[in-house]
């Protein structure tokens, strides 16, 4: 790319000089030849201003010009591409000038110009045709350039000194100058001092020696001494024929020293650009050489390169796609992670930086390693410490329940036993709380049963452990039971998702619950009529109860959605979210066909409860015996001592109701002794079927 870069520069600098030939050739001799026309026609259009006569040697004059606008353009077309933009704009300029031509000699035969106003419009043609030399001159080589513009300064000049000349020309004819052309002559004659010495000053000694000779003439003196005169006196010289011979010689002289001059330019131009043409061949050759070795060389080095760096993003790759993914989730299951084994160094070989980069590589492996069993010890920490205090939280639920028990057996107040069952009930919700942080500790709780438990009191449990179960209505089931040792399980995982749907429900909508045997195992819904989410977070929680990560400590709103999630990935029980038609929130719960045992029909909580059937054995805390009419579905109807009254046949259609019997014959009140004695009966009978329970459960 170097290469290319320095030569298209010097090919560049070749072009140009070829490029000034071009246009020397074409619109810098053409345009020389306008200037002079121009010059006559101005100096002729001075005296005719004058004696006010049109001449034949004017109408000549003029279409000599004429004739060499018309080259001109000619030339300017024949340049074509070697005209770039910087010259473009002259050039327009001069053609507006140009097309002034008929205006100016127009106003100069109707006698409408002064001699001075005619002077300065011929003035102002070749001031834009000067400007057009000063854009020609544009050659990168800085020699010539500054030769150059030394010669256009001095052809600037011999345009002055015609100048002068045009003047004096009209004034010898009535032998007076104005005072206007009196102050124009004397800036003429300063401005061509001026540019005589800068010009001479900046020229070689080879293009300098003519124009010495020149200004050291007796003509030049002559004519120097002649026009300082004019510029004292301020009035022609009187001498009309000398003065005329005297500034054409000067003016021949200088016309023929600025061909030589420009001529000689060009030709150095020409040389300049041959020159560096073949200087261009020479290098451009040799760098080709030295560009096609790089080339060979930077292909079998990038090959090379090519090669270390894909080894090197394959060891990458590895570490970070498989390597470190497993090891964490090895950490995530509990296993124990040797850092020294598993952060093995990248086997990377190669150029030294290569073996840098895998040995950074290899660090950051060792670090993250690190990290992550850090982070998984300190997760089992605190899921230990979690599982301690509720270990503990449990141990002491269990004994209050005992305790309530006891109390409950003593007790023969209605008042009391109801006190005492609100106790229990809230010493359940909190052994269920317990039970969740043993559950996101990874660990089991403990319960279990040897034989199956019906799934609808594994319903009425879960309701049981709900604080506003009042709300919550129980339907009819099919008559499934679940396998004894997931029915705990089951149990909490229920009663998180209908705490859910009573917390975020409105308080007098009644959440339902009802169950079903489906092909692929037994479905539970739990139904309420909130708000319900939108389709975003539906898709989240259900993604989250499908895989369910690592619990996060931050996160602690979602706790009972993290519960689930464990619970249901532990027996492989699918739970789904989805928008229930009344507006809330169905979650469906479903049981896999292996963990799932027929049973006979059972009934919801609005009928009568059968008698259980041969080989069922209560579920101790799973359905506890004291709480068991306070898990039945409620219906509308009073209550007595604040326990709720089921009404037969309550949630059933009118046309399937049965027509109630003869209203019997009301029976006497029972008196405070048989009301007593019937309570201590139904105290002995719960606890008969209490330590029943607990006897097959710890079996």
């Amino acid at each position: 790319m170097l290469w290319g870069f320095v030569l298209n520069l010097t090919v560049g600098d070749g072009l140009a000089l070829l490029r000034s030939n071009t246009l020397y050739q074409t619109v810098g001799v053409t345009s020389t030849e306008l200037g002079l026309q121009l010059q006559a026609e101005r100096a002729r259009s001075s005296v005719a201003v004058t004696t006010r006569d049109l001449t034949e040697d004017l109408g000549k004059q003029r279409a000599l010009t004429d004739k060499s606008v018309t080259g001109f353009r000619r030339a300017t077309a024949e340049a074509g591409d070697a005209i770039g933009g910087e010259l473009r704009g002259p050039l327009d300029t001069l053609n507006r000038e140009l097309d002034r031509l008929a205006a100016i000699r127009a106003d100069i035969d109707t006698g409408l110009s002064s001699r001075l106003t005619g002077l300065n419009e011929y003035n102002r043609v070749l001031d834009a045709l000067f400007r057009l030399y000063d854009h020609l001159v544009s050659v990168p080589d800085l020699a010539i350039f500054q030769q150059a513009s030394s010669l256009q300064t001095m052809g600037n000049a011999r345009e002055v000194i015609a100048r002068e000349q045009a003047l004096i020309s009209g004034a010898l004819i009535d032998h007076q100058l104005t005072a206007p052309e009196a102050a124009a002559f004397t800036e003429y004659a300063a401005t061509r001092k001026f540019m005589h010495a800068r010009g001479q000053a900046a020229l070689d000694a080879e293009l300098r020696r003519p124009y010495e000779q020149v200004f050291a003439s007796s003509i030049f003196r002559d004519f120097t001494l002649m026009e300082a005169r004019i510029v004292t006196t301020g009035a022609p010289p009187l001498d009309a024929p000398t003065w005329n011979a005297t500034i054409g010689q000067v003016m021949t002289q200088l016309d023929r020293l600025g061909v030589s001059s420009s001529e000689e330019v060009a030709r150095r131009a020409a040389d300049a650009a041959t020159g560096t043409l073949i200087r261009i061949g020479v290098a451009g050759g040799l760098g080709l050489v030295a560009v096609l070795a790089s080339i060979v060389i930077s292909v079998r080095f990038g090959r090379r390169l090519s090669a270390e760096l894909a080894g090197l993003r394959s060891s990458a790759l590895e570490l970070s796609e498989k390597r470190l993914p497993h090891i964490v989730e090895r950490l995530r299951r509990g296993e124990e992670v040797d850092v020294q084994k598993e952060a093995k160094p990248l086997k990377v070989s190669g150029s030294a930086e290569i073996t840098d980069v895998a040995r950074a590589f290899g660090s950051v492996q060792s670090t993250a390693v690190q990290a992550a069993v850090g982070q998984a010890a300190l997760r089992r920490g605190v899921g230990q410490v979690f599982l301690n205090l509720a270990r503990r939280k449990q141990g002491l639920l269990h004994r209050q329940l005992a305790l309530l028990d006891g109390m409950q057996r003593r007790t023969h107040d209605p008042d009391r036993l109801e006190e005492l069952f609100r106790l229990d009930h809230l010493t359940t919700r909190m052994r269920r709380h317990a039970e969740s942080l043993i559950i996101l500790s990874g660990a089991a709780p403990g319960r279990a049963w040897r034989k199956p438990v019906p799934v609808l009191d594994i319903v009425r449990a879960a309701v049981a452990e709900v604080e506003d179960y009042t709300r919550v209505a129980v339907e009819t089931m099919p008559g499934s039971a679940i396998d004894g040792d997931v029915a705990a399980d089951l149990t909490h995982l229920v009663a998180e998702l209908v705490e859910n749907a009573t917390i975020y429900s409105p308080p007098n909508a009644m959440v339902q619950v009802r169950g079903d045997l489906v092909s692929n195992g037994y479905a539970i819904e739990v139904e309420d009529r909130g708000l319900g989410l939108s389709e975003a977070e539906y898709a989240g929680f259900n993604g989250l109860l499908a895989d369910p990560p690592e619990f996060d400590l931050a996160d602690s709103d979602r706790l009972g959605l993290f519960v689930v999630a464990r619970l249901a990935e532990r027996h492989g029980i699918r739970v789904l979210l989805r928008r229930s038609p009344f507006g809330g929130t169905t979650a469906i719960v479903l049981v896999p066909r292996t963990l799932v045992n027929s049973q006979p029909a059972l009934p919801a909580a609005d009928q009568d409860e059968p008698a259980a059937p041969a080989g069922r054995t209560p579920s101790t805390r799973t359905l506890p015996s004291r709480t068991r009419k306070k898990a039945l579905a409620v219906v509308s109807g009073g209550t007595h001592a604040g326990l709720p009254t089921r009404i037969r046949q309550a949630s059933l259609a009118p046309q399937l109701q049965a027509k109630p019997p003869p209203e019997p014959e009301r029976k006497p009140e029972r008196s405070p002794d048989e009301v007593r004695d019937l309570f201590s009966a139904f105290q002995r009978g719960t606890q008969r079927a209490q330590e029943e329970a607990n006897e097959e459960g710890e079996a």
